[in-house]
């Protein structure tokens, strides 16, 4: 038996819990430690590159799918081990005020976890959706499934928001618990029964995992890749650590108010990525190379405005520009996460967990170094100018690597590639 579409629609609720933890880590207590606690934006940059740097482990849990296995089990058990992350990490960052130390070694320890949690329940969840998906259904059942994601990441960062003015550390915990609580119980929810009732279509494969990740590095194409995908990735997350703190800084937003701007950002990520679902997977407009391209030379633009508004303020202000450069970056993404499962399957046979695998990791890395990088250039900006020429020089930099994306994609990317691939959720 395959999934069916009630199924499906629930393996995507996992997906909208996913994002619901991770954007509450990787934004709103961001912001707290950058604005409230005035501690330097390489701290919480080191914190979320340390996530990503767990999650080195998905080729791990890519081949995993390859060869068999239960996979439940991972996606409950991720889950939980991103719940209990997420918690620890509100938690840590109220103890910052009272000791520098203790705050640190518990945000360690629950960044590590969130990273060990995203790798292992999202990785088990595209395998198990990638292997037990009728063939015909799969692009729209992916496409459901990552859209689910994003509404979760802005769901929760609007309402999130909302419930966190007048911030105070005991609001902080409530908030945090009930979001991961809640995640938690929906994916329970979610999965009961489901793996017991279809039949993954693989036969159990005996090879070693170093051994597979040699037989997929060695292709040309899968390379080629990877490289692309680190490229256009460090460009997608760079700002990802410095944009609320720039709101709080530039801007004077409230802790409330920044994080209903992340919100209103994967609102626009939400519709961009519906867009080129429309447009090119139901209208068949548009090679899917031409749809990256467009995502890369619009972030550039809008990351331009961005700046710009940061130094002479105009128009309608952050919030419109910031939902611009979403609609963009959602474009991007969809088309480019497009790619990546059309190319998975290209290959070596039996492979296709093991490819995504390796570029999760590739994504991982890059989001981890360009969320690094781009806090690590706003303390070193800061130290010698004000506060908004110092962003808008690093959402400059960021411009430029989405243009060298566009152009990179303009020579490894196939021109006449259907968007029609499946669209596989990630983080």
């Amino acid at each position: 038996m395959t999934l069916s579409w009630t199924q499906i629609a629930r393996l995507g609720l996992v997906q909208m819990a996913l994002g619901a933890i991770v954007v509450l880590t990787t934004s709103t207590l961001n912001r707290l430690m950058v604005v409230e606690f005035a501690l330097p934006a390489v701290l919480p940059g080191a914190l979320v590159a340390l996530h990503y740097g767990i999650q080195l482990s998905r080729p791990r849990w890519g081949f995993t799918s390859d060869t068999g296995g239960k996979r439940t089990r991972w996606i409950i058990g991720g889950m939980a081990c991103l719940a209990l992350g997420g918690f620890l990490a509100a938690l840590a960052v109220t103890l910052f005020q009272g000791g520098f130390w203790a705050g640190l070694g518990l945000s360690i320890l629950a960044y590590a976890m969130i990273g060990l949690g995203v790798g292992a329940s999202g990785t088990s969840l595209l395998a198990l959706l990638a292997t037990s998906t009728a063939p015909h259904r799969r692009a729209a059942a992916a496409t459901i499934t990552w859209l689910m994601m994003i509404f979760g990441i802005a769901l929760t960062a609007g309402l999130a928001g909302s419930f966190l003015d007048p911030y105070s550390p005991a609001r902080l915990l409530t908030v945090v618990a009930v979001v991961v609580s809640a995640a938690l119980l929906l994916t329970l929810l979610a999965v009961a029964g489901i793996e017991a009732r279809v039949t993954a279509e693989r036969e159990p494969d005996p090879t070693p995992f170093l051994e597979g990740l040699r037989e997929v590095w060695a292709e040309r194409r899968t390379r080629n890749f990877t490289l692309f995908v680190f490229l256009s990735m460090n460009a997608y997350f760079m700002q990802e650590l410095i944009l609320e703190p720039y709101a709080g800084l530039v801007w004077h937003f409230t802790p409330g108010q920044s994080t209903a701007l992340s919100g209103a950002q994967n609102g626009g990520v939400f519709f961009g990525m519906l867009t080129v679902g429309i447009a090119a997977t139901g209208l068949k407009w548009g090679a899917l190379r031409s749809w990256v391209l467009a995502g890369c030379l619009g972030s550039a633009a809008s990351l331009g405005l961005i700046a710009m508004a940061g130094l002479a303020p105009f128009g309608p202000g952050l919030t419109p520009l910031v939902v611009l450069l979403g609609f963009f970056n959602g474009m991007f993404a969809v088309a480019a996460i497009g790619a990546m499962m059309a190319l998975a399957a290209e290959g070596r046979g039996r492979r296709e967990g093991t490819r995504m695998g390796l570029w999760g990791a590739a994504q991982a890395i890059a989001a981890g170094f360009g969320g690094l990088t781009g806090a690590a250039a706003v303390d070193l900006m800061r130290g010698f100018q004000p506060d908004a020429p110092a962003f808008a020089a690093v959402f400059l930099v960021e411009a430029a690597l989405f243009l060298a994306a566009a152009l990179m994609a303009l020579h490894i990317m196939d021109r006449n590639r259907s968007p029609a691939a499946a669209l596989v959720p990630g983080e």
